[in-house]
């Protein structure tokens, strides 16, 4: 470690006692829950198999830091809160982070260059390879030889997915959602949405409950929905290959009720629940539905629900009818109808179950996204090649997948069983812990008062307990 500054420092008094500080404690890290995420990757390979997603053209005579630890590096820091490359020129420096990586000497002693003493692990200019290097390198090029395999990442993500069961489901649903993803740069794919009124990407996001099974970016000057067939197809074939009798259910709002994707469900065996955007056609059909509705409300003055449904075809979009649920609902600024076509029949669900279990479940998708964006920093792709942001958003989305398996394997039965990624690093990672390293053994001493002591061992004896079920749905 580098020579800390011993000069004493004066604060205001607390009654007759001075209270004074030095930066003289010894090798204190902030991120000492941090040990956890290693639990959780030493269990599940999340890591390790992501980095087998690299192919290094690097002279191994020359490597001091493996692809392995440079991947663990920036996965383990996206999820302690560390959202930029920049924050690694001063995280190198952290002990704690080194033990996570794996390094033999995490005090960074047995570094070759002189210049590199106390620094285990690699500055920004060292992980920024695993970005910015195009997919043609070989080992001729000059710096940049690390090259990302993007459908490799893909198929891990459905990977990850169904090793977190022990016996394939009867029954999955899959969520379908975009979002906005700000830019403020002249980053390649650079377009002005009119919808969110800024310039951004409009990635795309699949999730099966919390499980993340895609993250695309795409450029905005596209419909929500382009492209999710070419998405949805690998990774229902890839669900299918492991699962050939789990019935799979796709569902999305109304910017997905596309013929495309409707026709290619309908062809392929896949039910799916979709939001359908009102018209008149639709208003003139669920009329006495509307009437009713209002009339509820006239004799209530409470908000009032009428279900209906009808079959419906567009008169010149849609290849066939098919069912739509409507929902004539009342309320005291008006009338509020929403419409859902989907292929599952009357028998497997009526009108109200359909659009209110159903359909409006999708709306936990949300929170997943959410937790994507402003819990692992999905929205920090300022470089300016679109492929190197979407590296970042694969970094982005695994740490976003370590956390859920901490969560559903070291948080099950506990208080936070259903906590959100920022409150779980929060309460749980981000803790003060002094690290000693001797020949023998790297001793970690958490602070006496930590609040969450109790949860923090349960958790790790739930991680260190022998494999059983590796998760539930």
């Amino acid at each position: 470690m580098t020579e800390c500054n011993a000069e004493q420092l004066e604060f205001h008094a607390l009654g007759r006692r001075a209270v004074v500080g030095k930066f003289d404690g010894g090798m204190i890290s902030s991120d000492g829950g941090g040990l956890l995420l290693a639990e959780v990757e030493s269990k599940t390979r999340i890591i390790e198999r992501l980095a087998e997603q690299f192919t290094d053209h690097r002279d191994p005579e020359a490597i001091e830091h493996s692809v392995r630890e440079l991947v663990a590096q920036r996965v383990f820091a996206l999820a302690l809160g560390y959202e930029d490359l920049n924050d690694h020129d001063r995280l190198r420096l952290d002990p704690l982070l080194a033990v996570l990586v794996g390094k033999n000497d995490p005090t960074g002693q047995d570094r070759v260059c002189f210049r590199d003493k106390g620094k285990a692990l690699a500055s920004s200019s060292t992980l920024n390879r695993l970005e910015l290097t195009p997919p043609d390198a070989s080992a001729k090029a000059r710096y940049k030889k690390i090259v990302a395999d993007p459908e490799g990442m893909d198929r891990l993500f459905v990977d990850c997915f169904l090793q977190s069961y022990e016996q394939p489901p009867e029954q999955i649903w899959i969520d379908l959602d975009a979002t906005d993803d700000p830019i403020h740069g002249q980053q390649e794919g650079r377009f002005f949405h009119g919808y969110y009124g800024h310039y951004c990407y409009l990635p795309l996001y699949i999730f099966s409950g919390e499980h993340l099974l895609c993250a695309r970016l795409r450029k905005s000057d596209i419909d929500a929905a382009a492209g999710s067939v070419e998405e949805l197809e690998p990774i229902i074939g890839q669900i299918r290959a492991q699962w050939p009798h789990t019935e799979i259910i796709i569902r999305g709002d109304s910017g997905f009720c596309r013929e495309e994707i409707m026709a290619w469900c309908e062809n392929n065996g896949v039910g799916f629940v979709l939001g359908l955007a009102k018209n008149n056609r639709l208003r003139r059909c669920s009329l006495t539905a509307r009437v009713e509705a209002h009339l509820q409300f006239l004799r209530s003055g409470e908000p009032s629900r009428v279900f209906c449904e009808f079959d419906y075809r567009t008169r010149n979009s849609w290849s066939r009818a098919r069912r739509v649920v409507a929902k004539a609902e009342h309320l005291a600024k008006g009338a509020n109808p929403r419409f859902v076509v989907t292929s599952l029949s009357a028998q497997r669900a009526d009108a109200r179950t359909l659009y209110e279990d159903l359909y409006c479940a999708r709306g936990d998708m949300e929170n997943r996204i959410k937790e994507q964006q402003l819990d692992l920093f999905a929205d920090r792709t300022s470089t300016q090649i679109m492929r190197a942001n979407q590296i970042r958003l694969y970094f982005s989305s695994f740490a976003y997948v370590l956390l859920c398996a901490l969560r559903r394997l070291g948080l099950q039965g506990t208080e936070m069983a259903q906590a959100q990624c920022g409150s779980i690093r929060l309460k749980l990672l981000k803790i003060g812990a002094r690290i000693r390293v001797s020949v023998r053994r790297i001793r970690i001493s958490f602070s006496e008062s930590y609040p969450g002591a109790q949860l923090f061992a349960q958790a790790l004896r739930n991680l260190r307990s022998p494999p059983a079920c590796a998760g539930s749905p």
